[in-house]
């Protein structure tokens, strides 16, 4: 996760962009080894900070907005069913486009135009949920919300190959992560004060969360300017007379290419397996304590305390694949998860084990998601980046539509969520083993 100190309020008034900047350049010197030192281009700044700004509205909707979403549906529904399945359409429809839209993305001229309107839109949307006062109609605008955040993010993904080069993909990908949690930080402490403490000065619980969401929507905003201006579209696909036709056509070939390439099947494969259980814990982790009956403010401070451990984290897993190589770190994170779920199914009783869990969580999650989409990368011709990022998402989010549906519909029928967390242990441990068995580069040569 998809992040408050006194100085993040003055970064909302000041210039976030500018300080941003200072501390992902004097991050960059401070994590590079023993090598001669290369500061980051603001190339590759720009794309970091695209994740800074996006993260803030990952974060809310992962805490808050469940926990209001559960104020309006009051006692009727259990929040984890309606929740999972407002998660389960999102994720379906975003599966749905995203290979068709990546190969147009992949044109010449195409990948930033398709990342501005997503990532506008999400900005609307994101003001959007504040105008709600029935359950039913805050779930579809926050449907539309999540479908152009996660949308914006399958064309940032692709344009890593145009920001950085592939030595360096591991590195700024585990950067744009770690700067992701603890940037995104700044405003949901902002957030948070006012949604908690606005009463004392006059602010109800509506208009707090109104004011929340434009804070959360201007960052969001801030941040997504920086890539506009400075990255560019390095690979791309040159255009055809024929549009529509030669995209399916080359759908077919990608898939084509997919499956005769044994690490990058191999590798696509787990990470549909094993991200299921990262996207479900983060996006059903308060609606899950909820519905065990756990305190909301402190299921909300525990993930505040996973960003900040998760900041960490990802530069460590960062530094550490370049050292013991990328899959190995990816197995050792997918174990820990597996371990994770267990315990969660089994012991997870008061906010004390939420808080262990959350901590747990955050050492590895940054790491997970940033080794994955670098990863990727390198598997893939770079020309066809948005195509194949297209892919990536759809196993990604087709994994998210399996794990919320798994916790929606178990929960509704076992009236147990304790159990429906347990189905993701196993998700995890066949990941491990298709990961594991994905041949290394020399195997296959």
């Amino acid at each position: 996760m998809a992040n408050g100190k006194d100085a993040g309020k003055e970064g909302l008034a000041g210039d976030p962009q500018k300080a941003q900047g200072q501390a992902l350049e004097g991050a960059a010197t401070a994590t590079s080894g023993k090598a001669p030192r290369q500061r980051m281009t603001k190339q590759e700044k720009s794309w970091i900070k695209y994740d800074v700004g996006n993260s803030a509205f990952v974060l809310l909707a992962s805490t808050i907005l469940p926990v209001y979403f559960s104020s309006l549906a009051g006692a009727k529904e259990s929040v984890v069913v309606l929740w999972g399945y407002a998660e389960t359409i999102s994720a379906v429809v975003i599966a749905l486009l995203m290979p068709i839209l990546g190969s147009l993305a992949d044109l010449k001229g195409n990948k930033k135009k398709f990342y501005i309107g997503f990532a506008g839109t999400g900005v609307v949307a994101c003001v959007a949920l504040g105008i709600p006062t029935e359950a039913m109609a805050y779930l579809a605008v926050y449907v539309v919300a999540s479908i152009c955040l996660n949308s914006s993010m399958v064309f940032y993904d692709a344009f890593l190959v145009d920001a950085t080069t592939e030595e360096r993909y591991d590195k700024i990908s585990s950067h744009g992560y770690a700067w992701g949690y603890v940037g995104s930080t700044i405003p949901f402490i902002v957030c948070l004060a006012i949604v908690l403490y606005g009463g004392n000065f006059g602010i109800d619980a509506g208009l707090g969360m109104k004011l929340a969401l434009c804070i959360t929507a201007l960052w969001w905003l801030a941040f997504s300017i920086p890539l506009v201006r400075n990255v560019h579209q390095k690979n791309y696909k040159q255009r055809t007379a024929h549009l529509f036709r030669d995209t399916f056509i080359g759908l077919g070939k990608t898939v084509k290419y997919i499956i005769k390439d044994k690490r990058l099947l191999f590798f696509i494969l787990a990470y549909f397996m094993y991200i299921d259980g990262v996207h479900t814990i983060i996006k059903m982790a308060i609606s899950f304590g909820s519905d065990l009956g756990l305190d909301k403010t402190q299921m909300v401070l525990a993930l505040l305390v996973t960003q900040f451990v998760a900041f960490p984290s990802a530069i460590l897993y960062g530094r550490l694949a370049g050292r013991v190589g990328t899959k190995r770190m990816l197995l050792i994170s997918i174990a820990a998860y597996a371990a994770i779920t267990t315990f969660a199914a089994f012991f997870l009783k008061s906010s004390f084990e939420f808080w262990v869990l959350a901590v747990c969580v955050g050492l590895f999650q940054g790491g997970i998601q940033a080794l994955s989409r670098s990863e990727f990368g390198k598997l893939i011709p770079k020309e066809h980046a948005n195509e194949y990022y297209g892919f990536f998402d759809v196993f990604g989010k087709y994994a998210a539509v399996l794990g919320t549906f798994l916790m929606a519909s178990i929960s509704q029928v076992t009236g147990n969520p304790s159990v429906a967390i347990l189905s993701l242990t196993f998700l995890f441990a066949i990941g491990f083993v298709l990961l594991w068995l994905m041949p290394d580069k020399q195997q296959e040569e």
